[in-house]
């Protein structure tokens, strides 16, 4: 579980720096902003493949 609260806490911390960049700067294309945007995706993925890691275990214990 606590791996999931670490994540989870990134994933605010990334999207909040997104969010501050956007209002910053105006602008989405901006480079900085799509850099900020890769990073929140990237964390997302890893939040998805502990999710999918955690499902898989939970049904192999069912059986």
């Amino acid at each position: 579980m606590c791996e999931t609260k670490n994540i989870t806490e990134k994933i605010e911390e990334v999207r909040n720096k997104m969010n501050d960049l956007i209002k910053e700067k105006g602008d989405l294309l901006d480079p900085e902003v799509i850099i900020a945007s890769q990073m929140l995706d990237a964390v997302l993925n890893e939040y998805n493949y502990i999710l999918k890691k955690r499902n898989r275990q939970l049904e192999k214990e069912k059986e």
